[in-house]
């Protein structure tokens, strides 16, 4: 079941991403990839995005779907399109890194944030990071003790949204591959 909130005058549900959903995971990161910010927002770029196989994009909601190791959310219309998206990757010492520096610590990673510019400065993406934080740390094993993102320091429309989420700068940052750094922020365990 998703949250509906009504923003302006436009009707919006979130919601947990669905299995057979791959070509609106596909579509809307695409239209991320477009954005003016893409290049030190997102890891890759549209042509590769666009050369992946369908069978890339089936598996990516699949995972996001399953709400094991990776859970996305996605925030849509009165017409049933996507508007915006989150995901969320669980991330354990020892584990896997999908991006950045091994956990610590049991912890949340956000990855994959994109409203579309219509959608933006109306509260949208607050609310699509309550309700990605808040599986997150509804999460029973692993019982996870913080969830952080990192943030390009030239990305201050993100940085902005991050921070009245509750984000804080870590001090932690990174060599960005598009020069500059990526500046973790995170949030503890409520």
């Amino acid at each position: 079941m998703g949250l509906g909130s009504s923003i302006g005058r436009m009707e919006y549900v979130i919601r947990g991403q669905r299995v057979d959903e791959w070509r609106e995971v596909k579509e809307l990161r695409l239209a991320g990839l477009l954005d003016e910010a893409a290049p030190i927002a997102f890891l890759e770029t549209y042509e590769n995005a666009l050369a992946r196989p369908d069978a890339f994009w089936q598996e990516r909601a699949e995972r996001a779907a399953a709400g094991v190791e990776v859970k996305g959310f996605v925030a849509e219309d009165g017409d049933g399109r996507w508007v915006g998206s989150v995901t969320v990757l669980v991330e354990v010492p020892g584990g896997a890194v999908e991006f950045a520096s091994q956990a610590k610590v049991p912890q949340g990673h956000l990855v994959g944030v994109y409203i579309r510019p219509e959608a933006r400065g109306a509260g949208l993406g607050e609310k699509l990071f309550a309700a990605a934080m808040e599986w997150a740390f509804a999460l029973e094993e692993p019982r996870l003790e913080r969830v952080r993102l990192y943030v390009h320091e030239r990305n201050g429309r993100a940085e902005t949204l991050y921070r009245r989420c509750g984000f804080v700068r870590t001090g932690h940052t990174l060599p960005a591959d598009v020069g500059g750094l990526e500046v973790e922020m995170a949030v503890e365990r409520p």
